[in-house]
């Protein structure tokens, strides 16, 4: 069911934003632990309740012909109106962020494209503005932020600094009209990822699931895309979740960190007894260090096992 002669507009499609936590160096190795019997399917209804930035999404979209229908959802409001924005008026957006790229590139040095930064971070935050402009603030601030990261302090408010680039690309026409295209078969929602147990299909499910991580050690929990903290009665809610989703028979693979419990015992593999986990190794940027990674140890937990 893979797609060998790939449409010039899925060549071009891929996430729009950067994102934390992405998995854009993760698909490929993702992919082979599909079920076994995936590709044998004629109709997959393909599910993402975390979708983020949609490294997996696309990598899906462009590589398996028999995904009919997918549904994506997100709690972060402004990213989930900009997937739908691309989806149902993508012109609009473009015209938005055409004139954001104009007023920004034309400016003379880094100093005035800090200042334009900081105003629109602002106005991002504080003022009443109409939705296709904070679509446009959205994007732009994740060209041109600090790293390209999506981070909100305690009441909300985005507070990335400046990525001082020299030549981000603000609007990427080509993309965004490719990733339109690839949108027509995508369901959009907004709210807690428990709400997609509302818009299962028919037949064959599979569902990807990439939450915000339990941190590795006891301290602060980084992946902040909402000023809501996913702490381990979060995790323990997603794994009732599971259970539900296993009983009405779809197919799970989560994403999660290889964390470890006060006693210095996997959490994971306690709290997902009767689940099969697997350690995969991931490359991480460390903070500033653009150019520097390191190895991570992840695991993937599926209620499937592969080769059987």
């Amino acid at each position: 069911m893979a797609i060998k002669d790939e449409p010039q507009t899925i060549k071009v499609a891929k996430p729009f934003v950067k994102w934390a936590g992405g998995k854009g160096s993760l698909v490929k190795l993702l992919s082979t632990h599909l079920p076994d019997d995936f590709c044998k399917q004629d109709s997959i209804t393909y599910i993402e309740p975390f979708v983020g930035g949609g490294a997996m999404l696309f990598y899906m979209l462009t590589h398996f012909t028999n995904i009919h229908r997918v549904v994506i959802n997100d709690v972060n409001e402004d990213l989930i109106f900009c997937y739908k924005l691309i989806k149902n008026n993508p012109q609009t957006l473009i015209k938005q962020l055409k004139l954001i790229e104009k007023e920004y590139l034309q400016l003379p040095n880094m100093d005035e494209k800090s200042r334009y930064y900081y105003k629109v971070r602002d106005d991002y935050n504080n003022k009443e503005i109409i939705d296709k402009e904070k679509a446009a603030f959205f994007i732009f601030l994740n060209k041109t932020c600090f790293n390209g990261l999506y981070r909100v302090n305690t009441s909300g408010k985005f507070n990335v600094p400046f990525g001082k680039y020299k030549n981000p690309t603000i609007c990427d026409e080509k993309l965004i009209l490719a990733d339109h295209k690839l949108f027509k078969k995508v369901e959009i929602y907004n709210g807690d990822y428990s709400n997609i147990t509302k818009h299962l299909g028919q037949n064959y499910n599979y569902i990807y699931i990439d939450p915000p991580y339990r941190p590795l050690s006891g301290t602060a929990y980084f992946k902040e895309y909402s000023h809501n903290i996913f702490d381990d009665k979060e995790q323990e809610r997603l794994k009732e979740f599971c259970d539900i989703m296993t009983d009405r028979g779809c197919k799970i693979m989560q994403s999660n960190s290889n964390s470890m419990d006060s006693h210095g015992e996997s959490y994971f593999t306690k709290l997902y007894q009767g689940y099969h986990i697997t350690q995969i190794e991931a490359h991480r940027y460390i903070n500033a260090h653009v150019g520097k990674r390191k190895k991570e140890i992840e695991l993937l937990i599926k209620n499937y096992n592969n080769g059987q």
